[in-house]
C-alpha cells in the first residue's frame, strides 16, 4: 500500500510495493507531536474577522485554531475570511464564519494517521491535543513534510551502523533450520504504543539485511493486524515474527471476541469498531485488506467469541535473503 493511493481498493500490484518509500515508512513510525507545530497561533471567540485578517497578513498564515478561554471550539481559515470579505461583513464575530465541528488529532497518534485524516476530511490543518483534549499545537502538510525530511536525515548514519552489526548475526551458525523469533504482547485500548511493535520488526529487517521494500511491506502488514489487536480485541494480543533467511513468518492472536463472518471481514470498507474508536480516526475498515496486499500468503481463522488467529508469510527470493543465509534445499517446504 502507498499512502497516497488514490484508490485503496484495488489490488497491490508488484511495482507499486516496490515504490515504498522510506518516507512513506517513516509516516508509520513518526508521532504527530514530533512534527507538529507547537507555538501555534491562536485566536479567541470575542475577537472579530477585521482582526483574524490583521493576524493573517502580519503571521502570513492561512488558519488557526479558536479558542473559548482555553477550550478548542473551532478552526478560522482563508476560506472563511474570504467569505466574510465576499459579503462585507469584516466586523463579524469570529463565530459567525468559523468551522465549529473541529476535526483533532491526538499528539502520541502516528503521522499516517494525520495523513488519513487530510486525505478523508480534506481539511488544511488539524489541532493537535493531549488525551485530555487540550489543544498542544497545529498540524498541516507542510508539518508533515518538513518532519518526515528530518527523519530522512536523522535516520541514516545511525541506521547503517547498526544494519552492518545485526546483517552479521547468522555468521558462523551451523544448524539446520536458523531462526530468530521476536514476540510483541498488544494491550487492548492502547493507542499511545500503537505502532510500537511494527517499527520495531522494520527496524530488526533492516538492521538484518532485508530489502528495504520487504521491510516496509512487513512494517505496513504488522501494522495494520496491531491495530486491529488495539481496536477489537477482548484482552489484546500477542504478535509473532519468526524471521529466517528465505522467509518471515508472522502469527497475530488474541483471545476475543473472534469474527463471526470472515469473508465478510475481509471485504474493503467492513468494521466492527464502535462508534468511539471512529471518532478518533481509525477503524475504517480496510486492516486485514491492505494486509493481504503486502503478504504473499494470508490464513485467517476465528472462532466467533472465542478468538482469532492471523498468520502470515513473505517468501523472500534469493536477492532478497535476510542476513548471510543460503539457498532454501530442495523439498523445503514453504506452505
Amino acid at each position: 500500500m502507498t499512502i497516497n493511493d488514490p484508490n485503496p481498493s484495488r489490488p497491490l500490484t508488484d511495482k507499486q510495493v516496490g515504490a515504498i518509500t522510506r518516507a512513506e515508512e517513516l509516516a508509520y513510525e513518526l508521532r504527530v507531536e514530533e512534527v507538529m507545530t507547537r507555538a501555534a497561533h491562536i485566536v479567541q471567540s470575542t475577537m472579530t474577522m477585521q482582526q483574524v485578517l490583521e493576524l493573517f497578513r502580519a503571521a502570513r498564515i492561512s488558519g488557526a485554531p479558536v479558542l473559548d478561554g482555553d477550550n478548542l471550539i473551532g478552526v478560522v481559515s482563508m476560506e472563511d475570511l474570504i467569505r466574510c470579505l465576499s459579503e462585507q461583513d469584516i466586523q463579524a464575530p469570529i463565530t459567525k464564519y468559523m468551522t465549529p465541528s473541529v476535526i483533532t488529532i491526538k499528539k502520541t497518534d502516528p503521522v499516517v494517521e494525520a495523513l488519513k485524516l487530510f486525505v478523508s476530511t480534506r481539511v488544511g490543518r488539524l489541532p493537535v491535543v493531549d488525551q485530555e483534549g487540550h489543544l498542544e499545537g497545529i498540524l498541516t502538510k507542510g508539518d508533515i513534510t518538513r518532519g518526515l525530511l528530518k527523519g530522512l536525515q536523522r535516520d541514516y548514519q545511525v541506521e547503517e551502523i547498526r544494519r552492518y552489526r545485526a546483517s552479521h548475526l547468522f555468521d558462523d551458525i551451523v544448524s539446520d533450520r536458523t531462526s530468530l523469533i521476536l514476540r510483541y504482547n498488544i494491550k487492548v485500548g492502547d493507542f499511545t504504543h500503537g505502532g510500537a511493535a511494527s517499527s520495531a520488526i522494520k527496524r530488526a529487517l533492516l538492521r538484518l539485511g532485508a530489502n528495504p521494500q520487504i521491510a516496509r511491506r512487513t512494517g505496513i502488514a504488522v501494522y495494520e493486524a496491531e491495530m486491529n489487536l488495539i481496536i477489537h480485541t477482548t484482552n489484546g494480543g500477542v504478535i509473532r515474527v519468526e524471521i529466517e533467511p528465505h522467509q518471515i513468518s508472522i502469527e497475530i492472536y488474541d483471545d476475543g471476541p473472534g469474527i463471526m463472518d470472515v469473508d465478510l471481514a475481509m471485504k474493503p470498507g467492513y468494521s466492527t469498531a464502535p462508534e468511539a474508536i471512529r471518532e478518533l480516526g481509525f477503524g475504517a475498515g480496510m486492516g486485514l485488506f491492505n494486509i493481504s496486499r503486502c503478504v504473499d500468503t494470508m490464513k485467517l481463522e476465528s472462532v466467533f467469541g472465542k478468538g482469532t488467529r492471523l498468520r502470515l508469510r513473505i517468501l523472500l527470493k534469493d536477492d532478497e535473503t535476510v542476513g548471510e543465509g543460503h539457498p532454501n534445499p530442495k523439498g523445503d517446504s514453504t506452505s
